[in-house]
């Protein structure tokens, strides 16, 4: 084990010395100010509500000084290391246990582009998969400067490539703890379609409003992109894959309120969206999902000091898998529900804990879910500790930042059984730089 740590502790030096993903420091550069005010913890992507703000009106705010392009890029490499060998290698060309990964490198667009237009665009090298890819991309038109019964109001138009990429609460999937995880490890075996099986399949057009800082309304309309397009952006495989068919609509409530130093947000969102299995599969019927979502944060306003922040997310995804059944043999009655819940307490915007309960449940399906028993039914937890030395307004510099953080998986079952689910908990060292140019 030694000699594994020994390398990935040299690659952790050399990445630290060239960089010293979501908290992009070409948004620090536009808007002057630290990464700390708008991230809890001084890294992204979790947001406070200066953050929450500036992402709302549309990426542009601004202290009015004259900038280059806001071009930023980020990069993060790990070590992953599960309780028991993997049965097979955890991907091409990685071992079964111990694999260091330079996991991806970013490179983003990231801050205004006209006085009303601002854009988040990210193109990433997925070094586990070896592909060059599109990302998030978040483009919108704001204004905030609106107003309803008397009461200021933000709205704008946006066009974007995943449900859930435009929340600006942090409980929902694209968005949501972990902020970066191992490819190498284990998982379940279930997930809900909106727990980012769209994202960078898709691509919308959708509106929004805030009114008055107590009432959130979204709706977006998504269509699946074609098998030419997903090629040309890096989402592979390309044929023979699901495909969506027709429009996909996603619609975002949340009320919020601010309460001396803490910030509530309870609301919910959902889609319904019709698969294609196979892509190719002629004279079948559709798979049907709804998907839905509840969440509630507690987020005091600070920019250095202690901060605690929580969230909870409740999915539960009712599919009618009629296409399927005919083609696979599935049930064509599938209901998976997913509930997470994290807490993460920030000291100092410099060490930030966190520790989070999971659970995924689904129906009984064998040849759905390819384990043992038929079940999918996985649940357990993940305690995680960041250090970030930059980011706040005494840093020696404003250009880059960095996070070092130990993750820990444990599971108390795994895709439908607790015997031996141990095996697959897993450690994951990482280091996540990010600097703008």
């Amino acid at each position: 084990m030694s000699r594994y740590l020994c390398s990935f502790m040299i690659g952790l030096c050399l990445l630290a010395r060239v960089t010293p993903a979501r908290a992009v420091p070409a948004f620090a550069m536009q808007t002057g100010q630290p990464c700390a005010a708008c991230h809890v913890g001084a890294f992204g992507p979790q947001l406070k509500a200066y953050g929450r703000d500036f992402k709302m009106n549309g990426y542009l705010a601004s202290d009015s000084s004259r900038y280059r392009l806001p071009i930023a890029i980020s990069g993060w490499m790990s070590l992953t290391r599960t309780d028991k060998n993997q049965p097979a290698p955890a991907a091409p060309h990685f071992a079964t246990n111990d694999n260091i990964a330079l996991d991806q490198v970013s490179l983003y667009y990231a801050g205004r582009i006209t006085r009303n237009v601002g854009a988040f665009i990210q193109v990433t090298y997925d070094g586990v998969a070896d592909q060059l890819q599109s990302d998030n991309t978040d483009i919108r038109y704001a204004n905030g400067d609106g107003e309803l019964f008397d009461q200021d109001m933000v709205w704008g138009i946006d066009a974007n490539n995943s449900p859930t990429v435009t929340d600006v609460w942090n409980s929902v999937p694209a968005w949501g703890f972990p902020y970066n995880g191992s490819a190498l490890a284990p998982g379940p075996a279930a997930s809900t379609l909106v727990d980012g099986a769209l994202g960078q399949h898709v691509a919308g057009l959708g509106s929004y409003i805030d009114w008055n800082d107590l009432v959130y309304l979204e709706t977006d309309l998504y269509r699946g992109l074609g098998y030419d397009v997903l090629n040309a952006t890096g989402q592979v495989p390309i044929t023979g894959t699901d495909r969506v068919e027709g429009e996909v609509p996603y619609g975002r409530v949340a009320l919020e309120q601010q309460l001396g130093r803490s910030d509530f947000e309870l609301g919910g969102y959902g889609l319904h969206a019709a698969i294609d299995p196979g892509g190719g599969f002629a004279g079948g019927r559709l798979d049907h999902y709804t998907d839905a979502n509840y969440q509630f944060i507690v987020n005091p306003r600070s920019v250095t000091s202690d901060m605690l922040s929580a969230h909870a997310t409740y999915i539960h995804e009712s599919g009618s898998l009629d296409a399927s059944a005919d083609l696979l043999g599935l049930d064509p009655d599938h209901d998976v529900e997913e509930f997470r819940a994290d807490a993460s307490y920030s000291i100092g915007a410099t060490w930030t804990p966190t520790i989070q309960y999971f659970q995924v449940r689904g129906n009984t399906d064998p040849v759905a879910w390819g384990t043992p028993n038929g079940s999918p039914n996985s649940s357990g937890y993940i305690a995680e500790l960041a250090y970030v030395p930059w980011g706040k307004p005494d840093s020696p510099f404003s250009w880059g930042n960095l996070r070092l953080a130990v993750q820990y998986i444990g599971y108390l079952q795994f895709n439908g059984t607790g015997v031996r689910a141990s095996d697959n908990n897993d450690v994951y060292f990482s280091i996540w730089g990010a600097a703008h140019f």
